[in-house]
């Protein structure tokens, strides 16, 4: 099989010692593994449709979800398979996987996976694979990329402290959402158009759902107060939160979510910039994806029967 890791060497800690577990992994497991490295943001995606030209098989993707949005990006269309080796501050769709976050165990277990084909979303045209939205979580992770890009560190503990600041004296949007036959008009925290099931570090925003129904899931946090939202916070982690009685959850193929102003957004946890007007879809199986078999035969796992 022939495979090529595709990694950003300047991304912290974590990414050298993925790194390091490519350079070092066992010729036995993946006998024609390359590693490339990239420069700058938006290279991954263009090495990535080099992969699919030079004819390999997979194409491993060394970081967070932002990594394997862009390397996703440049492998839509082709047959070539993503498998995704953690690195990241959240690691949501490899944590959506099960697949382990030390980089040389996920390298053991995804040279035995299996490949299935996964739904993609597209948010104004742009793909994502795990979770895009509008709101709280968006307005959080522009403030965590802002602080990194200014040489802050990143890391979940970090994006944890950054959220539970801007909790006290974030102001919630008013939207307009219409997804499918669902239509909700008022302020709300967030809307999150899930295709995974979490946002990474194990905070998980729709529990069931799959990566290959064709339909994501649309989760709205109605206007709360910042007291009711501390409270419901740990049920993200604990289970729970579509018990939440500001919570909503509208499965649809289809959404637009509009605003009288602009309001963040994001793709991946990567920030889409400002917008009055996301128009969001889902491309059922349009990527292959490396999965641990485990993963992949689980009933209650993220996918449906092969």
């Amino acid at each position: 099989m022939r495979a090529v890791a595709i990694a950003n060497p300047r991304a912290g800690l974590a990414a050298q010692r993925a790194i390091r577990a490519v350079e070092t992994a066992k010729p036995g497991r993946w006998p024609e593994l390359k590693l490339w490295t990239t420069s700058g943001p938006g290279q991954a995606r263009e090495l990535a449709r080099t992969a699919v030209e030079e004819g390999f098989e997979v194409v491993l993707a060394v970081g967070g979800d932002g990594t394997a949005n862009e390397v996703a990006g440049g492998l839509l269309g082709s047959q070539v398979a993503l498998g995704v080796v953690p690195a990241g501050s959240g690691n949501g769709l490899a944590r959506t996987l099960r697949i382990p976050l030390d980089a040389g165990r996920a390298l053991r277990e995804l040279a035995s996976a299996v490949t299935r084909r996964m739904d993609v979303g597209r948010i104004n045209g742009r793909p994502f694979l795990n979770v895009g939205g509008a709101g709280f979580d968006a307005a959080v992770g522009q403030a965590f990329h802002a602080r990194a890009l200014l040489g802050g560190r990143r890391g979940v503990m970090n994006y944890a402290r950054i959220a539970f600041a801007m909790s006290w004296t974030y102001r919630c949007g008013g939207f307009t959402l219409e997804a499918g036959k669902h239509r909700f008009e008022g302020g709300a925290w967030l809307v999150a158009f899930v295709n995974g099931r979490q946002y990474g570090g194990a905070a998980v925003i729709a529990p069931g759902a799959r990566l290959d129904d064709g339909l994501l899931e649309v989760v709205v946090i109605e206007q709360a107060t910042p007291f009711e939202i501390m409270a419901a916070a740990p049920r993200l982690y604990l289970g729970g939160l579509e018990r939440f009685r500001r919570y909503r959850r509208l499965p649809a193929s289809q959404a637009v979510l509009s605003g009288p102003e602009p309001f963040p957004h994001h793709l991946d946890g990567e920030p889409g910039g400002p917008a009055t007007r996301l128009e969001v879809s889902i491309e059922p199986k349009a990527l292959n994806v490396l999965v641990p078999r485990p993963t992949a035969e689980d009933p209650l796992g993220p996918f449906g029967s092969a």
